[in-house]
């Protein structure tokens, strides 16, 4: 059976997709060959992440299209401050973000409110009382539509575990999206009835590799949130995949050149794509002691009762 996959989380609105890095072009825009070697690799949907009203415009661009990608709509928790800046002010903001979700162009390919939460380790993006009160505002959005929630939870010491405890009856489904939580964490989100996204930052060391081993399969969900948290040779993941197969490597870890030697048709060194989810795949049927085709089926099914519920199987 070809395994077949859905990135829950993918950053294709950045300029690195397109050759650009820090403001200037490295090499040539190749997110054709990106979104190529992703469906060659049996990925047949995408989540296209938005972080600001500005991601939105260029997702819904992006995706309108494609028939295989879509896009969230949201505030990611170190650009809160952009309610407070904005023209108009924050009522302003929030109302553009409402205005997106209610574009009948646009509710076709929206399906998840965020990326929203908290984030305590970049703080001096946005301040911490910027973030709890606009994360709080996006809650409002997920009743409003009945969409799940795409969130985002990094070092804040259990108060975005207060902030869902409190906002539990405003949104069906959510997700904890680039998990790397402790033993602790994984059963108050399970406790809430949300689930956990793997990608290759959540499993960088052992103890990520034994929570990441506790999430239950029907709660599991995967990603690959590229450009960042690929599986490096000095994460513990890295092991797992010693079994992988010619097969798989050509689809899963195709070749590299660094950006400076860049050649078409290869991956840019160290710039995740979507096809790399297979990977994520084979590191977590090992920890599961599951066959790959047997898990990579788990996964896409709970993602479709999520974001996709009209087709859940």
């Amino acid at each position: 059976m070809a395994l077949k996959f859905i990135d829950i989380g993918i950053n294709l609105t950045d300029p690195m997709f397109r050759g650009i890095y820090r403001g200037t072009r490295a090499h040539a825009d190749d997110l054709v060959q990106v979104l190529q070697r992703a469906r060659r690799a049996g990925v047949d949907r995408m989540i296209v992440t938005a972080g600001n009203i500005g991601d939105c415009r260029e997702a819904l661009a992006l995706t309108k299209d494609d028939p295989a990608l879509f896009f969230t709509v949201g505030c990611h928790p170190t650009r809160c401050s952009e309610f407070d800046k904005y023209k108009g002010g924050p009522k302003e903001y929030f109302h553009a973000l409402k205005t997106m979700l209610e574009n009948p162009e646009t509710k076709p390919k929206v399906v998840a409110i965020g990326e929203c939460g908290l984030d305590y380790d970049r703080l001096f993006f946005c301040p911490k009382d910027t973030q709890i009160k606009y994360f709080e505002w996006q809650f409002e959005l997920a009743e409003l539509t009945g969409l799940p929630m795409f969130f985002h939870d990094r070092n804040t010491g259990g108060d975005f575990a207060a902030m869902i405890a409190k906002n539990r009856n405003r949104f069906k489904d959510g997700v904890v999206h680039s998990f790397t939580g402790t033993m602790e964490d994984l059963k108050f989100y399970l406790d809430q009835g949300l689930y956990i996204s793997i990608n290759g930052c959540s499993l960088k060391t052992e103890d990520n590799l034994k929570v990441a081993a506790s999430v239950p399969v029907d709660r599991l969900m995967l990603e690959t949130d590229g450009p960042w948290c690929d599986i490096r040779p000095t994460h513990a993941s890295f092991a797992h995949l010693r079994g992988m197969t010619d097969e798989q490597k050509a689809i899963f870890k195709p070749a590299v050149k660094a950006k400076e030697r860049f050649e078409s048709g290869l991956m840019v060194k160290g710039r995740n794509e979507p096809c790399t989810i297979g990977q994520v795949l084979l590191v977590l049927a090992d920890l599961h002691g599951m066959g790959a085709e047997e898990l990579a089926d788990v996964c896409y099914k709970n993602t479709l009762r999520v974001f996709f519920p009209n087709e859940a199987i």
